[in-house]
């Protein structure tokens, strides 16, 4: 972007540790942002001191960087911004919020940190291009000096990843749970529903507490009567999951789903793992969590529609 940086104190290691306290306080909100990305802000005054910092908290609510910019307007210190850090490029464009470039050249800053560029194809490098117009100093992570900047680049990338695959594809990230034996198995034991320890079943509410959509089979359904829903952890207030059932017998009962919508889920069911899918995209669904018996797992593995997988 024919970057210069602005001239003073401040080094790579200060502008890094910002970054990275974005990063760890985004984390707390992945998953509940949906259809938007997980965003962090953190905000130096010229000699590297956090002013404030934001966070997107869910869709609708204010851009990180406008909640960072607002904590500091309210503090009376927006007339010490001087650095802007941000886990993800600044928008361009209205949404449901006005862009954050605009905010953000509504304040004295003269250097913005980026953790990753802005997947979008409809506006990728607007907001970047957009400062460095105006005269801002604009840095990705993956270009300062710091030895952990490029770690944090790949860390603020994998945030944002499924809003990337759903912008690129129109599909969600689909995060495939598995639990298996020692021999490799997934069928649980006789008269037992798992074979998975305490700290894996709560690695699984985790997983769903990051998931817009569970995705899962008949077979299962009519197997476990499973809920599908976050009991170990705290869940986001509020929140609606879609539950996305194959079934292409139509063996799952009114009754099952009249009990899964009172439990707070979108009921969607399909006969095709690729259709539902696309509708899930369709629906603003960046995660979805495949939890299914050995069916429908292998089945999904097979397809090549999958980015992550988690073996307990």
């Amino acid at each position: 972007m024919g970057i210069q940086p602005a001239a003073d104190s401040l080094n790579s290691a200060i502008m890094t540790a910002a970054l990275s306290r974005a990063l760890a306080g985004t984390v707390r909100f992945a998953g509940a942002t949906a259809p938007n990305p997980p965003v962090g802000c953190v905000l130096l005054d010229a000699d590297g001191m956090v002013i404030a910092e934001g966070f997107h908290r869910k869709a609708g609510a204010p851009h990180a960087e406008a909640e960072a910019i607002f904590k500091a307007r309210a503090a009376g210190l927006v007339s010490h911004i001087d650095t802007v850090v941000v886990t993800l490029e600044p928008c361009n464009h209205h949404g449901r919020t006005p862009p954050c470039a605009d905010a953000i050249l509504a304040t004295p800053a003269r250097r913005v940190i980026i953790g990753a560029p802005d997947p979008n194809p409809n506006v990728a490098g607007g907001g970047a291009g957009r400062l460095a117009a105006a005269g801002l100093s604009v840095i990705f992570a993956s270009e300062l000096a710091d030895r952990r900047a490029r770690q944090l680049a790949q860390q603020a990338a994998r945030l944002i990843a499924p809003f990337a695959r759903r912008s690129v594809t129109g599909l969600p990230w689909v995060t495939v749970k598995q639990a298996i034996d020692e021999n490799g198995g997934m069928v649980p034991p006789a008269g037992a529903t798992t074979f998975t320890s305490s700290s894996s079943l709560t690695l699984a509410h985790r997983l769903r507490r990051r998931a817009d959509a569970i995705l899962t089979g008949s077979g299962t359904i009519l197997a476990d009567n499973p809920q599908f829903t976050v009991r170990r952890v705290p869940d986001f207030a509020g929140k609606q999951r879609v539950l996305a059932i194959l079934d292409r017998r139509n063996r799952v009962s009114a009754g099952y789903v009249a009990d899964a919508e009172t439990r707070g889920f979108s009921v969607l069911k399909s006969d095709s793992l690729l259709d539902v899918l696309r509708e899930l995209g369709k629906q603003g669904v960046m995660e979805a969590l495949i939890e299914a018996g050995p069916t429908l797992t292998t089945t999904v593995l097979e397809s090549g529609l999958w980015d992550e997988t988690c073996v307990d």
